[in-house]
């Protein structure tokens, strides 16, 4: 189980997943807000059955990502959802918060080799990694991330200038990965199957939700074919 530390915080805390139950990622991604709070954005992420919510805020202060980071986090905490810190791994400390994503830039880029430097000895501070490609994954498992990113598997909105990695790096995912893997980029519930038949069986989704007219709806229905497909392995595994 992952735990909570957030000083001050009196919100009663519901027991957050081991990520490998982790299913579906979902954002509250300050470039799809649309004038909504992030904290309501997180309530309906929640409801919905997100089992990460990570905050990207990539054009936003430092004291506006702590401030939104502050007020998601008890919404979190009390459905049992554990909120990733995109980018700042100071404020993840800071907040309390169970884990920090991190790209390849930020992590390699500034010359880190292992996770295990950004922890301090009583921290349960998780650390994803951002990977393109398996060259990437294998570093980043070597340096000893808790979960890794794989994609874009689409284009995506998200981030333009990222050329998909196609579903082939998502089935080298499923057959090389041992550690929970989160496939990302363009997925959507019309593609969705196929990002499954690949292989993957976590998914991170964030213009799909986000800009759906239901995001709690929408994190649904990504949730609940993300499950069928997790009870269709236990079946098969188990000769039914």
């Amino acid at each position: 189980m992952w735990c909570h530390s957030h000083f001050g915080d009196t919100t009663p805390a519901a027991a957050t997943k081991p990520l490998s139950d982790c299913r579906l990622y979902a954002f509250v991604d300050t470039s799809c807000l649309r004038g909504r709070a992030p904290e309501r954005l997180a309530r309906e992420l929640c409801e919905g059955g997100a089992d990460l919510i990570q905050l990207r805020a990539k054009l936003s202060s430092l004291e506006e990502v702590r401030r939104m980071a502050q007020a998601i986090l008890p919404v979190t905490r009390q459905s049992g959802v554990g909120l990733v810190i995109n980018d700042h791994l100071s404020i993840a400390r800071e907040v309390g918060a169970d884990a920090c994503h991190l790209g390849q830039e930020d992590f390699f880029g500034a010359g880190l080799e292992r996770a295990a430097s950004l922890r301090s000895a009583s921290s349960t501070l998780r650390l994803g990694l951002s990977t393109h490609g398996p060259e990437q994954a294998k570093r980043a498992l070597a340096a000893g991330a808790d979960y890794l990113g794989i994609g874009p598997v689409y284009a995506t909105g998200t981030k333009p200038q990222a050329a998909p990695v196609t579903l082939e790096y998502v089935r080298w995912a499923a057959a090389n990965v041992a550690i929970p893997w989160f496939a990302i980029g363009g997925i959507t519930l019309d593609n969705l199957d196929a990002v499954l038949a690949a292989g993957a069986r976590r998914i991170c989704a964030v213009s799909a939700i986000l800009n759906a007219p239901d995001v709690a709806a929408a994190c649904r229905q990504f949730k609940e074919r993300l499950l069928a497909a997790a009870g269709a392995d236990a079946s098969h595994a188990s000769g039914h």
